[in-house]
């Protein structure tokens, strides 16, 4: 099992997730993290921190297009260990539906 990053993170791109990871496996893009599948070790405490809600455990049903983009992305975008501000309007995406259709960015963020 891994954890996953999820639609509601583009546009919202809240890194406390970032600052509790004790293996560093958050990877960081233009307007959304990931996490490298191969490096995540199952702990779950980014889970509740996510204020989006958008770390899923690879166990929920649906979520294959975020295991595998999650997978590629986190092999080119740079590695993210500090919290930094979220965008400053983040909570006005935060919960809009078809965010990886309108809004998702293949650019590299970034990282620390």
């Amino acid at each position: 099992m891994t954890y996953v990053v999820v639609e509601n993170c583009i546009k919202c791109k809240y890194m406390d997730c970032v600052e509790v990871c004790p293996v560093d496996c958050f990877y960081e893009g233009d307007n959304m993290l990931v996490i490298h599948p191969d490096e995540c070790i199952d702990c779950g405490v980014c889970e509740p921190e996510c204020p989006a809600e958008a770390i899923k455990p690879d166990t929920e049903s649906g979520l294959d297009k975020w295991l595998k983009l999650n997978a590629e992305y986190a092999k080119t975008w740079p590695n993210i260990t500090i919290k930094r501000e979220p965008p400053a309007d983040a909570k006005e995406h935060d919960g809009e539906a078809g965010k990886l259709d309108k809004y998702f960015s293949p650019e590299p963020g970034e990282g620390d």
